[in-house]
């Protein structure tokens, strides 16, 4: 299984996704590939964001080796599942998909969970808390995937 988080910058939100999920997946024992990208290329090259990457340190979770990029064509092809974490980016990625085939394309929470949304950090300086969703949420989908077999 090949994912793909995906936010705006690439420097908060999708790179804490990607580095938790990596994490927790590889506990739960799942054999994943993992990275992250925005839809916009503000940050390509960057490491994530210095609060954010405090705010997972300081619950174990290392994001340093991360870099930003941008969403590419061919990410529709190279990842099985990509998850955006808000609507705008699920619609931003839905304009860039390919007619047929490729990645399935949905939001990283469920629907019950902060109404499918993590908020933007950058904007919110909320760290702690988009990073309790973004545990949450690696949960659920470690969940589904496991229930897949």
């Amino acid at each position: 299984m090949r994912i793909l988080f995906l936010c705006l910058g690439n420097i908060c939100r999708s790179p804490a996704a990607e580095g938790v999920f990596r994490d927790m997946a590889r506990e739960a024992g799942l054999a994943v590939v993992t990275d992250s990208a925005g839809t916009g290329g503000w940050h390509v090259g960057e490491p994530p964001y210095g609060p954010m990457q405090a705010a997972a340190r300081a619950c174990g979770y290392d994001l340093s080796d991360l870099r930003a990029r941008q969403l590419q064509a061919a990410d529709f092809t190279r990842f099985d599942l990509i998850l955006a974490m808000d609507r705008q980016n699920l619609a931003d990625a839905r304009a860039l998909a390919p007619r047929s085939g490729g990645a399935e394309l949905r939001l990283f929470l469920p629907e019950d969970l902060a109404a499918g949304e993590v908020p933007d950090p950058y904007y919110t300086r909320d760290f702690d808390g988009v990073l309790h969703l973004i545990e949450a949420g690696s949960r659920h989908v470690i969940e589904r995937l496991q229930a897949r077999g």
